[in-house]
């Protein structure tokens, strides 16, 4: 976005247009209900209230900001045609969006997106145009479309109406949790936490707003060191929706004045989140909507803000979206479990006499650690001229400390495991 745009946005009358947006987005956009979470509460000492996002329209808040802008279009516009750029979840809402407005829609994504994205949108009707390896990529090609063909381009962040549509979370946050103190929203792009920061701002402007980030996505870490939007030279993160390289020029701009601190989380902290969702609240969360939940237990140490606030916190995290594939899904949950200590693999090699196997499988299941696979191969022995077989098993175990006991107990028994993971 050229300054001068961004310099004209600013200017706007920011209390208007994000009335204007919620009323715009009513029998569309979900007012989704605040959730108690009395897990993360016990865990952060602070009392913890989720906004579901993922239960939105389209399973992403994304339909709030495409919503308000195609809302905004004339016919003539319309008529045209609507084309963006999106990971998945904006696609989504664009395509929704453009129908519910009568209008056609073409939707480029990465290759990288998750079938279960792409499928979605195109069940909406819109063209799907797989292109690039990342966000950035698929944008360029969108906007060289929009020239080409005069179809009105929808970015997915860096533009006023996407941006308040976005910010009618606050509105609802606010309205339903009064007492609110913090606010924790995942930036990639920006849109999202924009919007949220602007409203609540200009509503509530003591309420802190912070942003969460993959510690694979630094490219809003570098900006605000450096005061203006520095693209990231690569982003390697699991979540995808905020795998951005470069952020907005406006959602900077008004982020860079509004946002009150930021986090960086890392690829463990929000697969466990998510696997937490999944156990404790039965809810599918994507790892992008995992961001913000994955920063709650680093807010006293890495945010100084919210450590340095002597009042209780009553703490706000949005969970942007829930489109998660079945796939990634499994292999989550199976991080997840190993972190924690619940899934447990070693090998240990065996003389190649009768009954080995049967020795380890009983003191395996006199500890309790239930057989998930076992792999017993004598061609993978390290002493391949002597008589001995390598067994490599995989059990299910209730933590760390059971994973102890588990190989004391076979080294009692004169047997020397090798954790693998």
């Amino acid at each position: 976005m050229e300054q001068k745009d961004v310099l004209k946005a600013l200017r706007r009358d920011h209390a208007a247009e994000l009335k204007l947006a919620v009323e715009r987005l009513k029998g569309t956009a979900r007012h989704t209900e605040i959730i108690a979470s009395p897990v993360l509460s016990d865990m952060t000492g602070h009392e913890i209230l989720l906004k579901p996002e993922n239960l939105q329209v389209t399973g992403s808040f994304k339909i709030r900001g495409a919503y308000n802008k195609i809302a905004s279009l004339t016919k003539e516009e319309l008529s045209r045609g609507i084309v963006t750029a999106s990971a998945g979840n904006h696609a989504q809402g664009v395509a929704y969006a453009a129908r519910e407005r009568g209008a056609k829609a073409t939707i480029c994504m990465p290759t990288m997106t998750p079938p279960l994205k792409v499928d979605a949108t195109k069940a909406y009707g819109a063209d799907v145009v797989l292109w690039g390896d990342v966000f950035d990529e698929a944008a360029a090609h969108a906007a060289e479309l929009s020239e080409k063909e005069g179809m009105i381009y929808v970015p997915p962040f860096d533009d006023y109406e996407v941006l308040c549509g976005q910010g009618t979370i606050a509105m609802e946050i606010l309205e339903d949790v009064p007492n609110v103190t913090d606010i924790i929203v995942p930036l990639g792009g920006g849109g999202l936490g924009a919007g949220v920061a602007l409203a609540v701002k200009t509503f509530k402007p003591e309420v802190r707003v912070i942003g969460a980030i993959p510690e694979g996505s630094p490219a809003f870490k570098s900006s605000f060191a450096a005061g203006h939007v520095v693209p990231a030279d690569q982003v390697i993160t699991s979540a995808e929706g905020v795998a951005v390289k470069h952020p907005g020029d406006l959602t900077f701009a008004l982020l860079n004045e509004f946002l009150d601190d930021l986090v960086t989380v890392t690829e463990r902290d929000i697969n466990e989140m998510i696997l937490l969702m999944l156990e404790k609240h039965k809810l599918v969360v994507e790892a992008a909507g995992a961001v913000s939940l994955a920063a709650l237990e680093h807010l006293n140490l890495r945010s100084r803000k919210f450590a340095a606030a002597t009042e209780p916190h009553v703490v706000v995290p949005i969970m942007s979206g829930g489109n998660i594939d079945t796939v990634t899904m499994g292999a989550v949950i199976q991080k997840g479990m190993i972190a924690r200590g619940r899934i447990m693999n070693f090998e240990v090699e065996l003389p190649d006499t009768p009954g080995q196997l049967v020795k380890v499988a009983t003191l395996l299941a006199r500890e309790r650690a239930n057989v998930i696979a076992l792999d017993h191969d004598q061609f993978k022995a390290s002493a391949h001229y002597t008589n001995s077989v390598s067994l490599g098993v995989t059990v299910e175990t209730n933590g760390p400390d059971h994973i102890e006991r588990v190989l004391e107990a076979l080294k009692e028994e004169g047997f020397q495991p090798k954790r693998i993971y």
